[in-house]
Protein backbone atom coordinates (compact mmCIF):
# COMPACT_ATOMS: atom_id res chain seq x y z
CA UNK A 1 0.00 0.00 0.00
CA UNK A 2 3.31 2.41 0.42
CA UNK A 3 5.36 3.39 -2.87
CA UNK A 4 8.69 4.64 -3.00
CA UNK A 5 11.46 4.63 -0.06
CA UNK A 6 9.77 3.06 3.01
CA UNK A 7 11.99 5.85 5.36
CA UNK A 8 11.26 8.47 3.23
CA UNK A 9 7.18 7.53 3.08
CA UNK A 10 7.43 7.52 7.10
CA UNK A 11 9.19 11.02 7.60
CA UNK A 12 6.66 12.82 5.00
CA UNK A 13 3.31 10.85 6.89
CA UNK A 14 4.79 11.78 10.11
CA UNK A 15 5.58 15.01 9.04
CA UNK A 16 2.20 15.62 7.41
CA UNK A 17 0.32 15.17 10.68
CA UNK A 18 2.39 17.40 12.86
CA UNK A 19 1.99 21.63 13.64
CA UNK A 20 4.06 24.46 14.07
CA UNK A 21 2.18 24.44 17.44
CA UNK A 22 3.49 21.70 18.61
CA UNK A 23 6.81 21.63 18.00
CA UNK A 24 6.98 25.33 19.08
CA UNK A 25 7.14 26.77 15.76
CA UNK A 26 5.08 30.02 14.66
CA UNK A 27 2.97 30.21 11.77
CA UNK A 28 4.09 32.41 8.97
CA UNK A 29 1.65 32.58 5.96
CA UNK A 30 -1.08 30.50 4.70
CA UNK A 31 -0.21 26.58 4.26
CA UNK A 32 -0.84 24.84 0.95
CA UNK A 33 -0.65 21.95 2.52
CA UNK A 34 -1.30 20.30 6.28
CA UNK A 35 1.60 19.36 8.76
CA UNK A 36 5.43 20.57 8.91
CA UNK A 37 7.29 21.84 5.99
CA UNK A 38 10.87 19.94 5.44
CA UNK A 39 12.47 23.65 6.03
CA UNK A 40 10.79 23.29 9.34
CA UNK A 41 11.81 19.66 10.12
CA UNK A 42 15.39 20.15 8.70
CA UNK A 43 15.89 23.13 10.61
CA UNK A 44 14.93 21.04 14.18
CA UNK A 45 16.88 18.79 13.32
CA UNK A 46 20.30 20.35 12.36
CA UNK A 47 20.69 19.18 8.96
CA UNK A 48 20.61 20.83 5.59
CA UNK A 49 16.78 21.31 3.68
CA UNK A 50 18.89 19.36 0.81
CA UNK A 51 19.54 16.57 3.08
CA UNK A 52 16.40 16.26 4.54
CA UNK A 53 14.47 16.34 0.96
CA UNK A 54 17.25 13.25 -0.41
CA UNK A 55 16.13 11.83 2.86
CA UNK A 56 12.11 11.34 1.81
CA UNK A 57 12.98 10.90 -1.51
CA UNK A 58 15.01 7.58 -1.12
CA UNK A 59 18.05 9.38 -3.02
CA UNK A 60 19.69 9.43 0.48
CA UNK A 61 19.79 5.50 2.67
CA UNK A 62 22.16 5.47 4.75
CA UNK A 63 21.41 8.10 7.67
CA UNK A 64 23.72 8.57 10.70
CA UNK A 65 22.30 7.02 14.11
CA UNK A 66 23.23 10.97 15.26
CA UNK A 67 20.79 12.39 12.26
CA UNK A 68 18.17 9.31 13.55
CA UNK A 69 18.48 10.78 16.41
CA UNK A 70 17.87 14.19 15.50
CA UNK A 71 15.22 13.73 13.56
CA UNK A 72 13.34 11.44 16.32
CA UNK A 73 13.86 14.64 18.45
CA UNK A 74 12.41 16.63 15.56
CA UNK A 75 9.27 14.77 14.85
CA UNK A 76 8.69 14.11 18.78
CA UNK A 77 8.92 10.68 18.46
CA UNK A 78 8.31 7.76 20.81
CA UNK A 79 10.19 5.19 21.48
CA UNK A 80 8.00 2.73 19.25
CA UNK A 81 8.55 5.05 16.40
CA UNK A 82 12.10 5.89 17.16
CA UNK A 83 13.06 1.85 16.92
CA UNK A 84 10.78 1.61 14.09
CA UNK A 85 12.66 4.62 12.35
CA UNK A 86 16.49 3.11 12.79
CA UNK A 87 15.00 -0.18 11.60
CA UNK A 88 14.02 1.77 8.37
CA UNK A 89 16.95 3.31 7.66
CA UNK A 90 18.95 0.06 8.72
CA UNK A 91 16.61 -1.88 6.17
CA UNK A 92 17.97 -5.04 7.30
CA UNK A 93 15.00 -7.87 6.71
CA UNK A 94 14.05 -9.73 10.15
CA UNK A 95 14.41 -13.67 10.17
CA UNK A 96 11.76 -14.79 7.88
CA UNK A 97 8.73 -16.76 9.92
CA UNK A 98 7.63 -19.95 7.92
CA UNK A 99 4.61 -19.28 6.35
CA UNK A 100 2.17 -22.20 7.49
CA UNK A 101 3.68 -21.90 11.08
CA UNK A 102 1.07 -23.34 13.08
CA UNK A 103 -0.58 -20.95 16.21
CA UNK A 104 -0.61 -23.29 18.96
CA UNK A 105 -1.05 -21.49 22.84
CA UNK A 106 0.29 -22.76 25.52
CA UNK A 107 -1.73 -25.15 27.36
CA UNK A 108 -0.66 -23.39 30.55
CA UNK A 109 -1.65 -19.92 29.25
CA UNK A 110 -4.59 -21.68 27.82
CA UNK A 111 -5.58 -22.79 31.35
CA UNK A 112 -5.28 -19.41 32.42
CA UNK A 113 -7.38 -18.01 30.15
CA UNK A 114 -10.08 -20.30 31.06
CA UNK A 115 -9.31 -19.60 34.77
CA UNK A 116 -10.52 -16.17 34.59
CA UNK A 117 -14.23 -16.43 34.78
CA UNK A 118 -14.90 -13.13 36.04
CA UNK A 119 -13.62 -10.99 32.88
CA UNK A 120 -13.06 -11.55 29.63
CA UNK A 121 -9.51 -12.72 28.44
CA UNK A 122 -8.33 -13.20 25.38
CA UNK A 123 -4.91 -14.38 23.47
CA UNK A 124 -3.91 -13.07 20.52
CA UNK A 125 -0.65 -12.39 18.25
CA UNK A 126 0.98 -9.75 16.16
CA UNK A 127 -1.38 -9.62 13.39
CA UNK A 128 -4.41 -9.25 16.78
CA UNK A 129 -5.85 -12.61 15.15
CA UNK A 130 -7.61 -14.14 18.33
CA UNK A 131 -6.02 -17.33 18.70
CA UNK A 132 -7.89 -18.44 22.34
CA UNK A 133 -10.94 -16.44 24.25
CA UNK A 134 -12.93 -17.61 27.54
CA UNK A 135 -16.63 -17.48 28.19
CA UNK A 136 -16.53 -14.04 29.36
CA UNK A 137 -14.96 -12.82 25.94
CA UNK A 138 -17.37 -14.75 24.17
CA UNK A 139 -19.95 -13.44 25.48
CA UNK A 140 -18.84 -9.94 24.79
CA UNK A 141 -17.99 -10.40 21.12
CA UNK A 142 -21.14 -12.35 20.96
CA UNK A 143 -23.18 -11.28 17.35
CA UNK A 144 -20.18 -10.06 15.93
CA UNK A 145 -18.97 -10.98 12.52
CA UNK A 146 -14.99 -11.15 11.99
CA UNK A 147 -14.50 -12.27 15.61
CA UNK A 148 -11.22 -13.86 14.70
CA UNK A 149 -9.84 -10.95 13.95
CA UNK A 150 -9.91 -7.99 16.27
CA UNK A 151 -8.60 -5.65 13.35
CA UNK A 152 -11.20 -6.95 11.09
CA UNK A 153 -13.53 -6.88 13.74
CA UNK A 154 -13.07 -2.76 14.19
CA UNK A 155 -12.75 -1.91 10.24
CA UNK A 156 -15.15 -4.82 8.56
CA UNK A 157 -17.95 -5.24 11.32
CA UNK A 158 -21.04 -3.84 10.28
CA UNK A 159 -21.26 -2.47 14.00
CA UNK A 160 -17.98 -2.15 14.96
CA UNK A 161 -19.02 2.29 15.35
CA UNK A 162 -22.04 1.50 17.45
CA UNK A 163 -20.20 -1.11 19.69
CA UNK A 164 -16.65 0.76 19.71
CA UNK A 165 -18.47 4.10 21.43
CA UNK A 166 -14.37 5.47 20.64
CA UNK A 167 -14.43 3.88 16.96
CA UNK A 168 -11.56 6.49 16.08
CA UNK A 169 -9.25 5.90 18.49
CA UNK A 170 -9.66 2.43 18.96
CA UNK A 171 -9.05 2.05 15.62
CA UNK A 172 -6.32 4.02 15.31
CA UNK A 173 -4.31 2.23 18.23
CA UNK A 174 -4.95 -1.00 16.41
CA UNK A 175 -3.28 0.58 13.33
CA UNK A 176 -0.75 1.82 14.78
CA UNK A 177 0.04 -1.87 16.52
CA UNK A 178 -0.30 -3.11 13.26
CA UNK A 179 2.25 -0.74 12.04
CA UNK A 180 4.59 -1.82 14.95
CA UNK A 181 4.11 -5.45 14.53
CA UNK A 182 5.45 -5.13 10.79
CA UNK A 183 8.38 -3.15 11.25
CA UNK A 184 10.44 -2.04 8.17
CA UNK A 185 10.07 -5.48 6.24
CA UNK A 186 6.97 -7.11 6.12
CA UNK A 187 7.84 -10.79 6.30
CA UNK A 188 5.58 -12.25 7.47
CA UNK A 189 2.86 -13.53 4.70
CA UNK A 190 -0.35 -13.59 6.32
CA UNK A 191 0.01 -10.12 7.62
CA UNK A 192 0.44 -8.99 4.42
CA UNK A 193 -2.26 -10.47 3.01
CA UNK A 194 -4.51 -9.35 6.37
CA UNK A 195 -2.98 -5.36 5.08
CA UNK A 196 -4.03 -5.76 1.69
CA UNK A 197 -7.35 -7.33 2.37
CA UNK A 198 -8.20 -4.18 4.68
CA UNK A 199 -6.62 -1.69 2.30
CA UNK A 200 -8.97 -3.10 -0.35
CA UNK A 201 -11.88 -3.39 1.78
CA UNK A 202 -12.05 -0.22 4.58
CA UNK A 203 -11.02 3.38 3.01
CA UNK A 204 -10.65 4.11 6.80
CA UNK A 205 -8.20 1.86 6.83
CA UNK A 206 -6.17 3.23 4.24
CA UNK A 207 -6.58 6.45 5.77
CA UNK A 208 -5.29 5.57 8.86
CA UNK A 209 -2.35 3.08 7.39
CA UNK A 210 -1.34 6.16 5.29
CA UNK A 211 -0.36 8.07 8.67
CA UNK A 212 2.46 5.59 9.30
CA UNK A 213 1.99 5.96 13.47
CA UNK A 214 3.79 2.83 15.13
CA UNK A 215 2.90 2.34 18.89
CA UNK A 216 2.91 -0.93 20.05
CA UNK A 217 -0.04 -1.65 21.76
CA UNK A 218 0.01 -2.73 25.61
CA UNK A 219 -2.53 -1.25 27.82
CA UNK A 220 -5.49 1.25 27.57
CA UNK A 221 -9.16 2.12 28.08
CA UNK A 222 -12.08 1.14 26.02
CA UNK A 223 -15.80 2.03 25.82
CA UNK A 224 -18.25 -0.46 24.17
CA UNK A 225 -22.00 -0.96 24.03
CA UNK A 226 -23.12 -3.96 24.50
CA UNK A 227 -26.43 -5.20 23.17
CA UNK A 228 -27.60 -7.22 26.32
CA UNK A 229 -25.85 -5.32 29.41
CA UNK A 230 -25.34 -2.02 27.94
CA UNK A 231 -22.32 -0.06 27.98
CA UNK A 232 -18.85 -1.10 29.04
CA UNK A 233 -15.58 1.57 30.64
CA UNK A 234 -13.30 -1.28 30.69
CA UNK A 235 -9.66 -1.08 31.34
CA UNK A 236 -6.93 -3.59 29.38
CA UNK A 237 -3.96 -4.78 29.54
CA UNK A 238 -1.60 -7.16 27.21
CA UNK A 239 1.00 -9.24 28.93
CA UNK A 240 3.15 -11.15 26.44
CA UNK A 241 3.55 -14.44 26.82
CA UNK A 242 7.48 -14.59 26.90
CA UNK A 243 7.08 -18.92 25.80
CA UNK A 244 6.27 -18.30 22.78
CA UNK A 245 6.32 -14.53 21.73
CA UNK A 246 4.39 -12.61 20.00
CA UNK A 247 1.50 -14.11 21.75
CA UNK A 248 -0.78 -11.63 24.26
CA UNK A 249 -3.23 -12.23 26.93
CA UNK A 250 -5.80 -9.56 26.81
CA UNK A 251 -7.50 -9.25 29.85
CA UNK A 252 -10.67 -6.46 30.23
CA UNK A 253 -11.64 -5.61 33.75
CA UNK A 254 -13.77 -3.00 34.98
CA UNK A 255 -13.82 -0.02 37.99
CA UNK A 256 -14.63 -1.85 41.47
CA UNK A 257 -18.21 -0.95 42.45
CA UNK A 258 -18.21 1.03 38.68
CA UNK A 259 -21.81 0.33 37.02
CA UNK A 260 -19.59 -1.28 34.22
CA UNK A 261 -18.56 -3.82 36.61
CA UNK A 262 -22.29 -4.79 37.66
CA UNK A 263 -22.75 -4.56 33.65
CA UNK A 264 -19.51 -7.52 33.47
CA UNK A 265 -21.49 -9.42 36.48
CA UNK A 266 -24.80 -9.51 34.44
CA UNK A 267 -22.50 -10.33 31.37
CA UNK A 268 -20.89 -13.11 32.91
CA UNK A 269 -24.69 -14.89 33.84
CA UNK A 270 -24.79 -14.45 29.87
CA UNK A 271 -21.91 -16.74 29.48
CA UNK A 272 -23.20 -19.66 31.64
Amino acid sequence: MDGGSPLGEFLRARRSVMSPDQVGLPRFGRRRTPGLRRVEVAMLAGVSVDYYTRLEQGRECHPSDQVLRALARALWFDVDATEHLHELARGEPRKRRTADRVEEVNPIVLRFVEGCDHVPALVVNGRFDVLARNQMAEALYAGLEHGDNLVRLAFLEPEARAFYLDWEHHSLVKVAHLRAAAGADLDDPALVELIEELGAASEDFRRMWARHEVRALTGSFIRVRHRDVGDLFLSYEMFTVESSRPHQIIVLAAEPGSPSEKALARLGTHSR
